[in-house]
């Protein structure tokens, strides 16, 4: 069984004990959350499709960790013009493990 989510503004394919790197969720490591923005839901051949969302269709997960990613170097560069900017900016994230899909 999958189902597809949206967390944080993206979408994520998910199958139950499989862990991924969301956007940083407010929650504390080992708590349980429940995703209910759950547009499609599958279960070998049938396929459930929302209308945005599936009606009462839920994905569990258990926060494992909170952390920040590798640092994005960002260069702004204009030739001829004295001109050179360089910013840099590190993503948070939450990594959940998903325990239970139901709809």
């Amino acid at each position: 069984m999958y189902a597809v989510i949206v967390t944080g503004g993206k979408q994520y394919r998910v199958m139950q004990g499989e862990t991924l790197r969301v956007e940083k969720l407010d929650a504390e490591v080992g708590s349980a959350i429940t995703l209910d923005k759950v547009l499609l839901v599958g279960n070998g051949e049938s396929v459930t499709v929302g209308a945005p969302t599936v009606a009462g269709a839920t994905v569990s997960a258990t926060i494992k960790s909170h952390g920040r990613l590798e640092k994005i170097r960002i260069v702004k560069f204009r030739r001829r013009k004295h001109h050179r900017k360089q910013m840099g900016h590190r993503q948070y994230y939450t990594e959940i493990e998903i325990t239970g899909i139901a709809g």
